[in-house]
């Protein structure tokens, strides 16, 4: 049991969380923070969370379980703003899809990461925002990624994995950097390619014709170019290494796709075709 679990940022994924944890009786409190007045009130209203506050530090105090879910810009001066009013037994943890740079900033503000900290990223959401998107079956057979480090504290990570197998969540662990190449594969490439192909596309004289007759697979492929552009240009340069390696490497595809065509290599076509076909069939279906 959670007895005061403190939301920072009550959006998708921190009312998700709520909600989810609510239905399983698992959460005594919630306090929400945000800047966002009428998406808290909201929140209120919806029985997400049972008050807020604008003020990080004051959402904090008194809260043995405490999830950040704010913009990965946002997190260094959200640390400054909790650090001293956090209980000895405060578990903290995030829903930020890149590690490496949050644990630089809680490196930076603490001195040290604290031990109580659980670097943590559900592998969950859609492309709408706020409190009003969020339902407690998001992550519902979806997969949460935590990130221990050496020095993490083993009972601070087994409450963590615990709150979010309580919401139906697989967990499983990773290194940091390990993550944030998995995910810039994964999870940022994908939205990079879907706002890149969109705005291409509007680009072009006839652009009202093209989209006009777009067709279920243009809406599927780029229906995450959707999602918050600021949010996706922090995460993006937040993990700028591994995704840059990444968007090289698919460029190099491109051109051997350009390539190909070119010289009406029907042969390699299909083998590309069938080999990503089979590669998704085997892994993502069964995830």
């Amino acid at each position: 049991m959670i007895k005061k679990l403190a939301i920072i940022g009550v959006g998708l994924i921190g009312g998700s969380l709520a909600r989810a944890l609510r239905e399983q009786n698992a959460v005594k409190e919630v306090v929400g923070c945000g800047r966002g007045k009428a998406n808290l009130e909201r929140a209120v209203e919806l029985g997400v969370i049972d008050s807020y506050t604008h003020d990080a530090g004051e959402a904090v105090k008194d809260a043995d379980m405490i999830f950040l879910a704010v913009p990965l810009g946002a997190m260094a001066a959200t640390f400054e703003a909790i650090k001293p009013h956090l209980a000895e037994d405060a578990v903290i943890t995030d829903g930020g899809s890149v590690k490496g740079c949050l644990v630089k900033d809680a490196e930076a503000v603490f001195g040290t990461v604290p031990s109580n900290f659980i670097p943590g990223h559900p592998i969950a959401g859609t492309e709408h925002n706020g409190v009003e998107a969020s339902f407690p079956e998001l992550y519902q057979d979806r997969r949460v990624i935590l990130t221990p480090l050496a020095t993490t504290n083993p009972d601070a990570l087994q409450r963590v994995i615990d709150m979010w197998q309580l919401c139906g969540a697989k967990v499983t662990t990773m290194a940091v950097e390990h993550h944030d190449e998995v995910l810039a594969a994964t999870s940022h490439l994908p939205h990079m390619l879907a706002f890149s192909l969109v705005d291409s596309l509007a680009q072009m004289k006839e652009n009202d014709e093209i989209f006009r007759y777009a067709a279920g697979g243009f809406r599927d492929f780029t229906r995450i170019a959707s999602s918050n552009p600021v949010m996706w240009r922090d995460i993006c340069l937040a993990n700028q290494d591994a995704l840059g390696d990444m968007l090289h490497r698919f460029a190099d595809e491109l051109t051997d796709l350009a390539n190909t065509l070119k010289e009406g290599d029907g042969d390699h076509l299909l083998e590309i075709f069938e080999r990503a076909k089979a590669a998704r069939d085997r892994y993502i279906d069964k995830v």
